[in-house]
C-alpha cells in the first residue's frame, strides 16, 4: 500500500501541475494497459501522457516511469469521472475551456505535421557543415602535472624525471593534488581558459612530450609534462542534429506566424496593449530611419541602432513542442 501511495503522489503532483494536456503526434496503439470502471487506458494514452509530463519523470527508471504514467492516467480518469458526475461538462466554463484546448491542439498539430514535418536531415546537415566551417580552430591540451609546496622540491623531482624516473610514478608518490595523483598526474584534455593563467601560459608554449621547469601558481609549484596537443574537434552531427532540426522548425514557425499575421486582421482592443504595439511601431520606424541615415553617411557596419522585431511578432511565442534555437556547434 505504501508503494502504491508513492505512485499516487507522483501522479497527483503531475495532475496538479498540468491543468491542460499536450496534444502530441503519436502512433496509434490500442493495447490496453489498465482500466478504470471499464474505461480503457492504452499504450497510446501512455505516449500522450509522456509527451506532457515525461520530463518531470526523467530521473526515474524506465519501468518506474511507466508505472507513474499509468497512475497519472488513472487519476486523470477518476477525476474526469467525478467531474462528469457533478455535471461540470455542462457548464459554460467547460465549453469555453474545451474551445481553447481545441485551438491549442490544432495549433500544435499544424506545427507537428505541416512545419516540423518539412524539416529534413539534409537541411540540418547543410547548416551543421556551414557552422563547422565558420568555427575558429581551438587548441586543447592533455597534460600531467605534479604539485608540490616548494620550488626546491619541484626542482628535485624534475631532476629525477629528467634522469629517467617515470613521471606517473613520481606523481603518485609526491603530488599534493591527490585527485590527479591517483591517475599519475593526468589531467586529461582541457582548453584555453580552463586552467589558471600561469599554468595555461606554460602549457601553450610546450610541445608533445616536453617537461616544464617548475611553474608557480596560487596552488603551489607544478612540474608539467605535455602528453598531447590537438585542435578541438567539433561535436559530431548526430550529437546536435535534433537541436538543429528543432531550431529549423522554430524558424519555420516564426516565418509562418509572420505570414499568417500579414494576412489576418488583428485588432488590439485592450488599450494598454494597443499603446504598447503603437509605441513599438514608432520605435521601429525611428530605428529604421536612424539606420538609413547612418548607412547614407557611411557608418561602419554594426554602428547603426538595431532594428527591433516587427510589432506583431514580439514578444515571440514559442513553437509548440519545440526547443530554443540551436547554438553554434
Amino acid at each position: 500500500m505504501r508503494a502504491l501511495a508513492g505512485f499516487a503522489l507522483i501522479a497527483a503532483a503531475a495532475l496538479a501541475a498540468h491543468g491542460t494536456a499536450a496534444f502530441a503526434q503519436t502512433a496509434s496503439n490500442d493495447t490496453v494497459v489498465a482500466t478504470v470502471d471499464g474505461k480503457n487506458i492504452t499504450e497510446g494514452d501512455l505516449k500522450l501522457a509522456e509527451s506532457e509530463i515525461g520530463q518531470e519523470l526523467a530521473q526515474l527508471q524506465p519501468e518506474v516511469k511507466r508505472r507513474a504514467l499509468v497512475e497519472y492516467l488513472i487519476d486523470n480518469q477518476l477525476f474526469a469521472n467525478a467531474a462528469e458526475a457533478a455535471k461540470l461538462q455542462d457548464s459554460p466554463e467547460f465549453a469555453k475551456y474545451m474551445a481553447y484546448l481545441r485551438i491549442r491542439a490544432l495549433r500544435e498539430q499544424f506545427f507537428e505535421k505541416t512545419l516540423k514535418g518539412t524539416v529534413s536531415e539534409d537541411e540540418a546537415k547543410k547548416i551543421y557543415n556551414a557552422r563547422v566551417a565558420e568555427l575558429k580552430p581551438e587548441w586543447e591540451f592533455a597534460a600531467r602535472h605534479i604539485l608540490v609546496d616548494s620550488e626546491e622540491k619541484a626542482k628535485e623531482l624534475r631532476a629525477k624525471i629528467a634522469g629517467g624516473a617515470d613521471f606517473a610514478v613520481i606523481a603518485k608518490e609526491s603530488s599534493t593534488d591527490k585527485g590527479s595523483a591517483a591517475q599519475g598526474g593526468l589531467l586529461g584534455y582541457f582548453g584555453l581558459g580552463q586552467m589558471v593563467p600561469e599554468f595555461e601560459t606554460q602549457v601553450a608554449k610546450m610541445q608533445k612530450g616536453e617537461l616544464s621547469e617548475p611553474v608557480k601558481t596560487q596552488f603551489g609549484w607544478h612540474i608539467i609534462k605535455l602528453e598531447d596537443r590537438r585542435q578541438k574537434p567539433p561535436p559530431a552531427f548526430e550529437q546536435v542534429k535534433d537541436t538543429i532540426m528543432n531550431s529549423l522548425a522554430v524558424r519555420k514557425a516564426q516565418e509562418k506566424s509572420a505570414e499568417l499575421r500579414g494576412k489576418a486582421k488583428v485588432d488590439y482592443v485592450d488599450a494598454g496593449i494597443k499603446k504598447m504595439v503603437e509605441d513599438q511601431k514608432k520605435q521601429q520606424a525611428e530605428a529604421m530611419e536612424a539606420a538609413k541615415k547612418a548607412a547614407e553617411q557611411g557608418a561602419a557596419p554594426g554602428a547603426a541602432p538595431a532594428v527591433p522585431p516587427a510589432p506583431g511578432a514580439a514578444p515571440a511565442t514559442p513553437a509548440p513542442g519545440a526547443t530554443p534555437p540551436a547554438a553554434k556547434p
